[in-house]
């Protein structure tokens, strides 16, 4: 029972430091994560600049996997040159060990001040702000706690027999070890977390000096496998920023594992300290590799393009354009994003219903096809816009990302029933007067273009009142659902009449007619449904539209005069 609670104790703390790190990344980038994005658009002028802008970057954000993914993310956009985000790269993997640095001095006593500190700020700050600073800071304090009781869990696995075999059997199986310890900061995604473990088990003596090196050549490999594996289904240029990070990595690894006795001896001459030797050579490790490949970063980007190349691939138009994944950890960034994303589907939403009404006037059927497959571009956005709202809801959204998320979903989902409508509904009405070689009369069509048109400027006025919120273009919206009733009053009308003079054309395509305007009216109402909430919040929407009358049921008689 001694070892089990060993070991819960060491995976307690190493549970803890996983998530102080997470604390402090999240933290950061909620606060700071447009300001950061800015930043690295700023310093990419020459590579010098941006390696020193990866370095402060990551520096502050300590979290050079994050860093990777954003540049990668850049990088598929054509945002940065590849030799640019390779500087960048360089420069955040040295960034990444200025934490290390600072974590690995005894700062155990300022872990109580620092939780109660950010707890305080989180939980009394009425600011978005402070509240993630509050956050980075509860974060530092469990990463201190968690080094100080992972130093206290350590101690009882000296004279643990199982575990010291283990251990020895790593003594002289360097290459074992190196892979080893990538495939574990591969799986928690933090090289920082496994250095700072490294120097915890070498501090209480459970890894020899030369282990401890190899251990840290792994950890180092890791941390760019993570990003390059978490980009495995990108396109090609986001891929190629982690393999140039992972090519570099090795490459140092494995030049430097069979020198592992002179670079011991090197490190041990800078500072002798058993505590400090893991963090110091990982230190070393990266600025080696910044000092080597900085000059190398065009030789590399070639190397990645050779062994990425280009690929010509079909243009999908249900693949999404604006959903970033590198910004989920920032809601106010990931829901711009699920915005722009929401107006690519409102426009081919309105290039569905701008053809619709020629497949009725022309009884074209390939446009029926082609329409139909519009609506499974349509169908395969919505869901890739309502996963990632999903993925940005699961932070914590303030009141009034929380309201914009609710707007966001609310609209894209009245937009995919407005193509779901068009697809199901309309086409499959086209579908049949195209069948039964149908034809509306002249005076038919024009009114189910003048509908049309109408609701297809009500498409456009609804996207103008979900992007800008604009109370007077609400109430424009509504006010347009009342001349979308009167409009299709008319066109009954109409059409009744010419039923009665017997037009033959009139009566063979009535149930056709009078669909298609009840479809395009349903459209209109799914389309108004954006302006309610707007209207509502501003205390100008009614209750309901029922005039107040005077009931016997409510008790209360009329006056009498």
């Amino acid at each position: 029972m001694h070892g089990v609670e060993t070991l819960l104790n060491v995976l307690g703390s190493v549970c803890l430091l996983l998530w102080g790190v997470r604390m402090v990344r999240t933290g950061l980038t909620r606060a700071f994560g447009a300001t950061l994005r800015r930043a690295i658009g700023a310093c990419s002028r020459n590579r010098f600049t941006a390696f020193v802008g990866g370095l402060a970057i990551t520096g502050l954000l300590q979290s050079s996997t994050a860093t990777a993914l954003l540049l990668s993310s850049f990088a598929g956009r054509g945002l940065i040159p590849l030799g640019i985000a390779l500087a960048v790269m360089l420069g955040a993997d040295v960034g990444t060990t200025i934490a290390a640095q600072v974590l690995s001095f005894d700062l155990g006593w300022v872990s109580p001040l620092m939780i109660g500190v950010g707890v305080i700020s989180f939980l009394s700050s009425e600011s978005d702000k402070a509240r993630h600073l509050g956050r980075v800071a509860i974060g530092l304090g469990l990463m201190l706690l968690s080094l100080k009781l992972l130093a206290l869990a350590t101690l009882p696995l000296r004279s643990a027999p199982a575990f010291m075999a283990a251990l020895e059997g790593l003594q002289d199986e360097y290459v074992i070890a190196v892979v080893l310890a990538t495939l574990a900061t591969w799986f928690v995604h933090s090289s920082l977390s496994i250095v700072l473990l490294i120097m915890s088990f070498a501090a209480s003596g459970l890894v020899e000096p030369k282990l401890a090196l190899a251990l840290v050549i792994g950890a180092n490999i890791g941390g760019a496998l993570a990003p390059y594996m978490a980009q495995a289904g990108a396109e090609v240029e986001a891929r190629r920023v982690p393999l140039a990070n992972l090519i570099t990595r090795g490459i140092v690894g494995l030049a430097i594992l069979p020198f592992l006795g002179p670079v011991l001896q090197a490190m041990t001459w800078i500072d002798p300290s058993a505590t400090r030797l893991a963090v110091n050579f990982h230190t070393a490790f990266n600025f080696a590799t910044a000092i080597f490949f900085l000059p190398l970063i065009d030789v590399i980007a070639w190397i990645c393009r050779r062994l990425l190349p280009d690929r010509p691939v079909a243009d999908d138009p249900g693949k999404p354009r604006h959903l970033d994944p590198n910004v989920l950890d920032s809601p106010a960034e990931a829901l711009g994003c699920a915005l722009r994303e929401t107006l690519n589907l409102g426009d081919k939403v309105a290039d569905m219903l701008r053809q619709t009404i020629d497949v009725f006037d022309r009884n074209d059927p390939k446009a029926v096809k082609a329409i139909e497959a519009a609506d499974d571009s349509v169908d395969r956005l919505y869901e890739a816009i309502k996963l990632y709202l999903i993925q940005t809801s699961r932070n914590e959204l303030g009141e009034d990302d929380g309201k914009r998320y609710v707007d966001i979903l609310t609209f894209t989902t009245n937009l995919e029933h407005v193509g779901d409508i068009i697809d199901k509904n309309l086409m499959e009405l086209a579908a049949k007067k195209i069948r039964n070689r149908y034809a509306f009369s002249p005076e038919g069509m024009s009114e189910l273009r003048a509908i049309h048109s109408q609701v297809l400027e009500n498409l456009r006025l609804a996207m103008n009142v979900f992007t800008t919120r604009d109370i007077t273009l609400a109430r424009r919206l509504v006010a347009e659902k009342t001349a979308m009733r009167e409009a299709e009053a008319r066109a009954a009308d109409s059409h009744y009449a010419r039923l009665r003079e017997g037009r033959p054309e009139s009566i063979e395509t009535s149930a056709i007619h009078m669909d298609v305007i009840r479809d395009l009216k349903r459209i209109n109402g799914h389309l108004t449904t954006v302006a309610y909430p707007i209207l509502e919040a501003a205390g100008e929407l009614a209750e309901s539209r029922l005039k107040a009358v005077q009931t016997e049921a409510t008790g209360q008689a009329a006056p009498s005069h």
